[in-house]
């Protein structure tokens, strides 16, 4: 059994970004967790009611897959830059080592938002490769409307070569989604649920699959 780590800057990323493939790690009989540095809310101003819903939906969504509760850091919204990446890396770090992950998922660093790009670095850092760590591998997940709108110009593009086959998981990771109707938007938004199944099958086609996720290799351990 392996134990998988899921670090999200947002409630919704997760499942974007993973959800079949971290409901085939259930499937499996591994153990998955998400973490979320960020709500996704107050930065629009939203009440605490609002971030009751957004944790709710994180919460409902885990049950779909089929994970762990997920843990909220409940890090400023679209301002994780205005802390100091230390700050952000130790109170990762608390619950890396708690968890102590063999596989770990996270945003590309490619990625449009702030948030996205900063959860990748902390990632990183909380994850060094020391003597006698448990994590062997670190893979980058692509979140629509986010790691697609951002410019070439800007950082180096996603380029995916771990593919996961999600065909018999991706109606449960819509209907993970589903959990987030609010964040969602209609088609042809890239933030659809048309958009999203698109991209399933466009990843899985690419490589002779029904469905799939698609991944960067941050860092690999064979040992």
């Amino acid at each position: 059994m392996a134990k998988v780590l899921v670090v999200a800057a947002h409630p919704d990323d997760e499942v974007l970004g993973c959800g079949g493939t971290m409901a085939r790690h259930m499937a499996n009989g591994d153990a998955v967790q998400t973490i979320f540095l960020a709500d996704g809310v107050n930065s629009r101003g939203e009440n605490l009611e609002e971030l009751q819903q957004r944790m709710e939906a994180a919460n409902a969504a885990a049950r779909i897959i089929g994970t762990l509760p997920p843990v909220f850091l409940q890090l400023p919204d679209n301002r994780l830059d205005s802390l100091d990446l230390l700050d952000i890396v130790q109170k990762l770090e608390e619950h890396v080592f708690r968890i102590s992950p063999d596989i770990v998922y996270t945003h590309s660093a490619t990625d449009l938002n702030i948030d996205h790009r900063i959860t990748h670095q902390a990632v990183l850092t909380a994850c060094r490769p020391q003597p006698g760590f448990s994590v062997r591998a670190i893979y980058g997940f692509e979140v629509l409307s986010s790691t697609h709108w951002a410019s070439n110009e800007m950082v180096d593009s996603f380029r995916p070569v771990r593919f996961v086959d999600i065909g018999p998981f991706l109606e449960r990771k819509l209907e993970a989604l589903a959990c987030y109707e609010k964040e969602m938007r209609t088609y042809p938004h890239a933030r659809s649920m048309e958009a999203v199944r698109a991209l399933a099958i466009y990843r899985g086609t690419t490589v002779g699959l029904e469905a799939a996720e698609a991944f960067s290799a941050i860092r690999e351990i064979i040992s």
